[in-house]
Parts: C-alpha cells; sequence; structure tokens
C-alpha cells in the first residue's frame, strides 16, 4: 500500500539484511515513525505493545523474531526458548503459534551453522505468502460487494460496516476484511465505510480510518455503539470484520465488540462475513467459547485515552475517576450461527466444519 505515494508493506528487512523494520502502529494516526528491530526482544515488546497488531503481521513479526534471535545464538534449546517466548506475548492471535511452529519444523532439522540463513529465508516466504493470500482473499470479497452493488442497481455506493483494524496494517499488505473494499474501489465500484471506533484502544479510529483516508476512500468514523442503529435505519449493507482466531466449527474470536455487531446484524438481516486467511483456523479447537483463551490486557487502556491536544501535542488523559478500576477483555466470540460466511484466500463459505473443511480438505 501507499503512504504519501511511497509504497509500503507493514513490515520489511533493513537494507542490512539483519535487522527488521515496522511501522510504529502506536503512533498513527498523528504520526508515520518506522521502528527498527534489532533482537528477539524488541521484537516481542513489538508485539506486546501493539506496535505491531493483527493476527497475521504477529504472526510474520514473530517468524523475524525467530531470525533476530538466532542471530544471538543458534543451539537447538536456545531456539525450543525463543519459540515460548514469542508464544506467550499474544495468547489469543492463532497465528503467532502457526507462525513459531512453522519456523521451528523448517529450522531445528537443519545444521546448526545453517539456522540463520534458512530462518531468515522462512520468514520472508511467510510474509511473500502473506500477500498474496490477502490479496485473493480481497477478490474472493470483492464477488459479495460486486453483487450487492449489482442489487443497488449500479448507482448507490456500497455502505460497509467493519470494527477494529483488518487492514494492510493488520497483515503484511492488503489485509483481509478491508481487502475486499480496497478491491471494490479499484475496480470502480463506489463504496462507503462505516469504521466503528473500537475502544478502548481506537484500531477503528486511528489505523482503520488513518488507511482509508490514504487510499481516498469514502468513510465515517462511529462510536462503537452506533452500529446497531445504523442497521436498524438500513444504512449497512454489509458487515465484513477480521478475526483473530477462528474454530473449526466456524466460531470467530475477534476484537471486543464484534459479538454484538453481529447480533445486531442477525436482528436485522444484514449479511455479515469475517474474513481470514487460513492459517488463522485453530483446527484443533471446535468450541470457541469453551476453549479460545480471551486476552485480558491492562485497566490502563480504558481508563487513558491518547489524543491530540489544540496545540499539536499528543497527550494521553484520563477519563474516569482516579479509585475507579476497569476490566479489559481484549476480544470476544462470535458463535458461527451468527456468521453469513467466511470469506478466504480459497473462497467464501458457511461458517460450518463442513464449510471449512470444503475449502480445507487437508484437514479432515
Amino acid at each position: 500500500m501507499q503512504v504519501d505515494g511511497r509504497e509500503y508493506r507493514s513490515i520489511w528487512l533493513a537494507t542490512d539484511g539483519l535487522g527488521v523494520e515496522i511501522i510504529d502502529q502506536t503512533r498513527l494516526p498523528f504520526t508515520f515513525v518506522v521502528v527498527r528491530l534489532d533482537s528477539l526482544q524488541q521484537a516481542m515488546d513489538a508485539i506486546r505493545s501493539m506496535q505491531v497488531r493483527g493476527a497475521p503481521l504477529i504472526g510474520a513479526t514473530a517468524a523475524y523474531g525467530i531470525c533476530l534471535g538466532l542471530r544471538e545464538g543458534t543451539r537447538t534449546a536456545h531456539l525450543e526458548d525463543m519459540a515460548g517466548q514469542l508464544i506467550s506475548c499474544r495468547p489469543t492471535a492463532i497465528n503467532l503459534r502457526w507462525a513459531v511452529e512453522r519456523m521451528l519444523r523448517v529450522v531445528l532439522p537443519v545444521a546448526e551453522e545453517m539456522r540463520l540463513e534458512a530462518a531468515y529465508r522462512e520468514a520472508e516466504r511467510i510474509c511473500s505468502e502473506d500477500v498474496r493470500t490477502n490479496e485473493a482473499i480481497g477478490e474472493h470479497g470483492l464477488v459479495l460487494i460486486r453483487e450487492i452493488w449489482r442489487k443497488k442497481g449500479g448507482r448507490d455506493p456500497v455502505r460497509i460496516l467493519t470494527h477494529c483494524n483488518a487492514g494492510w496494517l493488520a497483515t503484511v499488505d492488503w489485509g483481509t476484511a478491508l481487502a475486499p473494499v480496497y478491491k471494490a474501489a479499484r475496480a470502480g465500484i463506489p463504496v462507503h465505510v462505516w469504521v466503528d471506533e473500537t475502544r478502548p484502544r481506537n484500531q477503528g479510529a486511528s489505523l482503520t480510518a488513518w488507511e482509508l483516508a490514504a487510499a481516498d476512500i469514502p468513510h465515517h468514523l462511529i462510536v462503537d455503539n452506533a452500529g446497531g442503529h445504523l442497521m436498524q435505519r438500513g444504512q449497512v449493507d454489509l458487515c465484513l470484520v477480521g478475526t483473530d482466531r477462528t474454530t473449526a466449527s466456524g466460531d470467530v474470536c475477534n476484537k471486543i465488540g464484534t459479538y454484538l455487531k453481529a447480533l445486531a446484524a442477525a436482528d436485522n438481516g444484514v449479511p455479515f462475513y469475517v474474513a481470514l486467511p487460513g492459517s488463522t483456523v485453530d483446527w484443533s479447537v471446535t468450541n470457541g467459547l469453551a476453549a479460545i483463551p480471551i486476552e485480558e490486557r491492562g485497566a490502563e487502556e480504558v481508563l487513558r485515552i491518547q489524543g491530540l491536544d489544540a496545540g499539536g501535542e499528543v497527550r494521553v488523559v484520563s477519563i474516569a475517576p482516579a479509585v475507579t478500576p476497569a476490566l479489559n477483555p481484549a476480544f470476544d466470540v462470535t458463535p458461527a450461527a451468527l456468521v453469513t460466511g467466511l470469506v478466504t484466500e480459497r473462497g467464501i463459505c458457511p461458517a460450518s466444519s463442513e464449510g471449512l473443511l470444503g475449502l480445507y480438505p487437508e484437514h479432515r
């Protein structure tokens, strides 16, 4: 994607071929800052602090984290210890474990003196595959948008509601839920995006809105609780969100608040689709409510908010009494029964075991 006329991925190798560079997402939308990672610890800090976020990008960062850690030592015990540390950084996003385990499968059988080279090669392969995968998700999701546009007579914009950020900043490029939007815009299909602010981290306000503005795609920022109201009034044609982990039966774990949007969509007959790569499916789990660990983040994310003051300075301010505690579950689970369909790199399927296995028969 482009920033000020320059093409970017969300993660890339530095010019020396050793360090890794990322866009610091905690500084957006006010400042565009590129940060260099040179160690395993820096990669883990970037994941924990949400300098990088979004399941696919977390996985890519973890893959490069293995590379950076191998620069400090290539022994098997060290490699296995690194893997455990990385997986513990964000327990809900399955792509993190998927990427680390893939790196281990490739690197462990290699002689110690060859492991670093093998790791960098595999991490780059993961990133390149992610770009191709997400573009394919965009092509399949475009079919949905085009059909809605056709039913509307090919005149009025297709109005899409999304939650959190599932754009190119959440992946290596293109995004998951936003990839069809970008594809539609490039195909000349008018779209308008309702952007949930997505409290408490405001990824919609700070990241999705920033991406859409950069791409010159019409959008409005809305408070999280406005979505149901818009659906009741017939102002939403399609809900399209991403996911951090989807079970083998089609339950969807995504940013907190997704479940409420799915309920509102079901009540108002609005199609509710989830976009994801196959790597986000946890084939070992069928009951999302019972088996997916829900990350609980720090109370300060709820009790404080970051913004730009009148003088142009970024400030963090408190929004509650000093004595008030806060609960901060970062994700919720939307049951498969509320999901119209899953948009993957292999096509669109029902949110069910048979639907997923139809696209991914190798997991039967």
